[in-house]
């Protein structure tokens, strides 16, 4: 038998129809999460509520939430979403804002781990080989 693997792109991703759960992109291939918990959905929360009011208050950039998709390796693709995020203002300056993905990887990845998580997941999640500049 004979398995045919497709690599995905970030394009691909972006286009991706709505079925209700977080994907990312690792090294072109699609990756589903599940959903979090109570007690993680509400630290990311709290978490990015505290962040976003120092980052307003001190004109330092701007907070991202789990959602935001950030294109970190090309060729194969690799976009993450972290929990929470932050951009300083000064790269927001320089990459600009695009219609996709963020391209480069944030100033600051959170990533809140839950205990259903696997040790070898969040490792690979803290991989920084090969980020794009930005």
């Amino acid at each position: 038998m004979t398995v045919i693997r497709t690599v995905l792109r970030a394009d691909d991703l972006l286009r991706l129809a709505d079925d209700g759960q977080r994907h990312e992109l690792v090294a072109g291939e699609l990756r589903t999460m599940s959903p979090s918990g109570e007690e993680q959905g509400s630290f990311a929360a709290m978490f990015t509520t505290y962040l976003n009011g120092y980052v307003l208050a001190h004109h330092l950039g701007r907070v991202f939430a789990a959602e935001t998709g950030f294109l970190i390796v090309t060729d194969p693709d690799t976009v993450r979403a972290p929990d929470v995020a932050f951009v300083s203002e000064e790269r927001l300056r320089v990459v600009g804002v695009s219609g996709g993905y963020r391209r480069g990887a944030p100033d600051l990845a959170v990533e809140i781990v839950s205990p259903h998580d696997h040790y070898t997941e969040v490792e690979t999640r803290k991989s920084r080989k090969k980020l794009l500049p930005g």
